[in-house]
């Protein structure tokens, strides 16, 4: 096994990108605290998400509580059956996923194997906390969300939400209204969500509070061409679809618009996400050559998703981990909410042109109706009159209860009516982004060492524009007024919105060593040539070389090399 990830994760507690959660009480698994580097960093790449999904694509982001009351659970299906198989080891009596302990037996996607499979699957395994072979275990269903009750007295039970993806659901009515009632709109949310890992032993992988960047996309269910299809059309990214998988074959390499049109990829929604986020994971400094999309097989897809894509990023310690999920959900969510809640979860989507259409309508006969159901007479009255007559009567449902109305108690007339639209429960397709995989993921791939001249040299290769720190200002010695310099020049960095680092402490050298190993793409070095021309040094973190630029040009250059627009090459063709 590599030593790849114990250098990594060694770096980023040492240099204050990640560290333990309440290290001083023993931690405990599943939670982490992001240092001063990397509470930065993973604000530099949610910024950049937010770029492509609410400046770029202008999804409006909302914020809701981690607390939801039961009922968004219930309607969701987390309170029924949002649960990991568990079982645990008879000699040392700690618990593990199933699943997981089957996987490492060799058997394939064993998350789709009933919990009496399981079981046999996982008997002669050794338990990875004692080493003891399981033998005869109980498989069992755990529960992942976190409860809690909602006022004193426990009488309104609530839970910690296991994603962001609800409190987006539960806005819908308020959503559309917001976006003038016009399909297709969408809404995002980054925040935290909670999930109660039964034993989570990978680090920043799987952990049991973690932030989710999730983009809710409401379509019409009969219009699944993006409208700006164009920009990503031509767009090639790695495939690992039903057929690859199933026979075991590499990945396949496809535009976007060849994958739609073979029928890999559902629909250009689903393509269109596919595309950004491949776009969006190598901008925040993914290895392209180490990811790939894979699509979900028949028999793991939920029962109501069209299609499903996870991109993969491959570790050196865990494999290919799961890092964004994008799915086309149908109606499922808006339905299960509008069942409970009693809102209907529907937009009004009008017709080119208003049509002439015959209709059987139902009218009561409210002198039999209203001696029955008294009080509720009038709304049934009205709800008859939107609902269809069946062989037997009509169903209606008035305040939450279902009532059956024979047929004696109203006639049916048949009338002419203009109808100027219809109403349409949207579908949902639905780009969910894993926050702290992602910042695992350009942890790993990022790292590098090498030697120079004659020294271990460990490098974070960041990209610009998610690097802690955008640039270190040294100078070359402590004294003849260049410290002045250099403190003017970060201040004057740090003025115009560029994180700038002054270093004056140790050898030049070692200063360089400092801020490779963070990450910092680029240093300004002033030096007695800088007191004599007005001239300073400009240092590339990744090749080590350097130009000069007079000071005046120095907050513009940085400015373009750290926004990408210019590139350190381009500045010594110059």
């Amino acid at each position: 096994m590599s030593d790849i990830y114990d250098k990594v994760i060694e770096l980023a507690k040492r240099r204050g990108f990640v560290w333990p959660s309440a290290e001083v009480y023993g931690a405990v698994a599943g939670f982490i605290d992001y240092g001063p580097l990397g509470a930065m960093m993973k604000r530099r790449i949610e910024a950049i998400w937010r770029h492509y999904y609410v400046i770029r694509e202008g999804y409006y982001e909302i914020e809701c509580p981690t607390v939801g009351t039961e009922s968004i659970y219930v309607a969701s299906g987390h309170v029924k059956g949002f649960a990991d198989k568990m079982c645990q080891c008879p000699h040392c009596n700690e618990y593990f996923r199933a699943d997981h302990l089957a996987e490492a037996c060799g058997i394939h996607n064993a998350g789709i194997l009933s919990k009496e499979d399981l079981a046999k699957a996982v008997a002669p395994a050794r338990c990875p906390a004692c080493d003891e072979v399981f033998g005869d275990v109980e498989v069992f269903d755990f529960n992942l969300m976190f409860q809690t009750t909602i006022g004193p007295g426990s009488q309104r039970r609530g839970y910690l939400r296991p994603e962001t993806a609800q409190g987006m659901f539960t806005d819908f009515s308020r959503l559309s209204r917001f976006y003038r009632m016009k399909l297709p709109f969408g809404a995002v949310q980054i925040g935290k969500s909670y999930r109660n890992e039964i034993s989570p032993r990978q680090g920043m992988i799987r952990l049991r509070e973690f932030t989710q960047a999730e983009a809710e996309i409401f379509v019409n269910p009969s219009e699944k061409n993006h409208p700006n299809f164009s920009r990503y059309a031509d767009y090639t990214v790695d495939l690992w679809g039903i057929e690859q998988e199933q026979k075991d074959l590499p990945a396949i390499k496809k535009t976007m618009r060849q994958a739609v049109d073979e029928g890999i990829i559902a629909n250009e929604y689903i393509a269109y996400y596919l595309a950004l986020t491949h776009e969006l994971l190598v901008t925040i400094g993914i290895d392209p050559a180490r990811m790939r999309f894979r699509q979900h097989l028949p028999d793991e897809r939920a029962h109501y998703a069209i299609d499903c894509w996870d991109a993969e990023v491959l570790s050196d310690r865990f494999g290919w981990v799961e890092t964004v999920g994008i799915a086309d959900r149908t109606d499922y969510d808006l339905r299960a909410h509008s069942k409970e809640s009693g809102d209907s979860m529907t937009v009004f989507v009008p017709f080119a042109e208003a049509r002439k259409e015959k209709r059987l309508r139902i009218v009561a006969d409210m002198g039999t109706l209203g001696p029955k159901y008294r009080g509720k007479a009038k709304k049934i009255a009205d709800a008859l009159a939107e609902a269809a007559p069946g062989p037997d009567g009509a169903d209606v449902v008035v305040d939450g209860e279902t009532y059956h109305i024979p047929g004696d108690l109203y006639t049916v007339s048949e009338e002419e009516v203009e109808v100027r639209g219809v109403e349409v429960r949207p579908h949902v397709i639905e780009p969910s982004y894993g926050i702290d995989r992602m910042i695992y993921g350009v942890l790993e791939h990022a790292y590098d060492e090498e030697m120079v001249e004659g020294e271990e040299r460990r490098v974070m290769h960041f990209a610009p524009c998610v690097a802690p720190v955008q640039v270190a200002v040294f100078p070359l010695v402590n004294k003849d007024g260049l410290d002045s310099v250099a403190r003017e020049i970060a201040i004057d960095l740090q003025d115009g919105g560029i994180l700038a680092d002054y270093d004056d402490n140790g050898a030049i050298g070692r200063r360089y060593r400092r801020q490779d190993e963070i990450g910092t793409p680029f240093a300004v070095t002033i030096d007695y040539e800088t007191k004599e021309k007005g001239t300073v040094t400009l240092r590339d973190r990744d090749s080590m070389e350097q130009v000069r630029l007079p000071i005046a040009d120095v907050h513009a250059t940085l400015m373009s090399l750290v926004s990408g627009r210019t590139r350190f090459a381009d500045l010594k063709q110059a």
